[in-house]
């Protein structure tokens, strides 16, 4: 277990950040592999992954859910040095975790078809999204066993051996990619499948890698089949503080389910364009999402241990640094985002779009940085209920108009990207306002650690 209620915070910050942007770097480099090999099949192919990839927003959501619960309730017993405590709140998150991905692999098969058909621009788009789906949606219920062990271990502020194990699953999915989508060696092209399929064993490989280190390894929480039976409790208090969580992901899926409907009229070069768009931007969301990340355990630890001063300090490390990095990013979308999607397709349509939705809604960078921030907070205090209701205002002030607008005479989806980066702006402001009073309920008990110090294990792993 690291100990992060002394030292720098920033310094933890930091440190716990490289790592976690490495995993989040490579957990994106899935996608993108994915994405690059597919583009080469034309356009319908890339719309009908797209369509797949916000579909795996919804399981974000539900993963989002599990792995914020567990990482925070693990982090306030770490923080009091309760280890009885996450050893249990582990075991009980593992078990959680392999119910509810079986209940995604059964949901995903039933309405695969429905789903394609419903998002599709055309019959090509259709069928490539549901053969993709085949076999991403086993990949999509492995995910939450994953999920449960890396927030148990994030909890702990151990993040180095899931980011090796998120490593050699992307290595291994690049090296199939070819292999099962365009049949390089094989001479037996899969298509989108493949892609899918290449997925699906990496991911598979990741899960048997991570619970070989638990095995092995892990000290300070780990596999007790004693407490695996259902503890309602526990469950509770997990969903509690991560259904929120997950639910502004699900909001997010439902933000891109609607765009897909509304520009499903300019065919698939414009889903195409904004698909590749969407896999561009959450690319570049990884540095703050990795700050976050990193802010949360640490001000989880520090909340458990009665450290107020140091909960504030870890918002505004996080918020300041994430400020300057989606600064910088900004200017860099602004420069050339034709060059950023013809790395995926040389379609001059599908660059248009792309490129344009990148240059408009790069402006919104630096509110969603200070969201990614203080929702980070609000997950270490244990209350993540004010972000999903800036979260569902946002989407409230942004579908209406965005529907409205669609049914106009000239409408130009340029609309929908500059009301987007709108409601965005909105959104932050609602979250900072929230984050202010919350801090002010929650950090309300005295100036002092509550409970005995004690010094980090020598051989912990960062």
């Amino acid at each position: 277990m690291n100990d992060l209620t002394q030292g720098s915070v920033t310094k933890h910050i930091l440190q716990l950040s490289a790592f976690l942007a490495v995993t989040l770097i490579f957990q994106t480099l899935y996608y993108l592999v994915d994405l690059y090999f597919v583009s080469r099949l034309g356009k319908e192919a890339i719309a009908g992954v797209g369509l797949a990839g916000n579909l795996m927003l919804v399981v974000v959501a539900l993963t989002q859910m599990l792995g914020v619960g567990t990482t925070t309730l693990i982090s306030h017993a770490a923080g009091q040095k309760d280890q009885r405590r996450a050893q249990l709140v582990f075991n009980q998150s593992l078990v959680l975790s392999l119910f509810v991905g079986a209940g995604v692999v059964v949901l995903g098969y039933f309405f695969r078809w429905p789903y394609s058909r419903w998002l599709g621009a055309d019959a090509q788009t259709v069928n490539n999204g549901a053969a993709y789906l085949l076999w991403f949606i086993p990949a999509l219920g492995a995910q939450f066993a994953l999920v449960s062990m890396a927030s148990a271990l994030r909890g702990t502020g151990i993040v180095k051996p899931a980011m090796i194990v998120q490593i050699l699953t992307v290595v291994l999915n690049i090296l199939l990619a070819p292999v099962l989508i365009v049949g390089w060696g094989t001479h037996r092209p899969l298509g989108v499948a493949g892609a899918a399929l290449a997925t699906l064993i990496a991911i598979t490989f990741g899960v048997v890698a991570i619970t070989a280190y638990f095995l092995k390894f892990e000290t300070y929480v780990g596999f007790d089949r004693s407490q695996w039976l259902p503890q309602a409790h526990i469950w509770k208090q997990m969903i509690n503080i991560g259904l929120p969580a997950g639910g502004e992901f699900a909001l997010i899926s439902v933000y891109m389910g609607l765009v897909y409907w509304i520009i499903r009229d300019f065919g698939a070069a414009a889903q195409a364009g904004f698909g590749i768009g969407g896999r561009i931007m959450q690319s570049i969301f990884l540095p703050v999402m990795a700050i976050s990340f990193a802010a949360s355990p640490v001000a989880g630890q520090n909340f458990g241990a009665r450290l107020g001063t140091r909960v504030r300090q870890t918002f505004y490390s996080a918020a300041g640094i994430g400020t300057v990095v989606m600064l910088v990013l900004t200017f860099l979308c602004h420069l050339s985002p034709e060059t950023l999607i013809r790395f995926f397709s040389g379609e001059p349509q599908v660059v248009a779009f792309g490129a344009d939705y990148l240059r408009i809604i790069s402006w919104n960078f630096i509110a969603m940085g200070l969201i990614f921030s203080s929702s980070s907070i609000f997950q270490a205090l244990g209350n993540t209920w004010p972000p999903l209701g800036s979260s569902a205002a946002r989407l409230l002030i942004f579908a209406t108009p965005a529907a409205v607008l669609s049914r106009l005479p000239g409408f130009s989806i340029r609309a929908v990207w500059y009301l987007s980066v709108a409601t965005v702006a909105v959104q932050a402001v609602i979250n900072l306002a929230l984050l202010h009073r919350e801090l002010g309920r929650k950090l309300n008990f005295p100036e002092q650690a509550s409970v005995a110090r004690t010094t980090s294990p020598a051989g912990s792993m960062t």
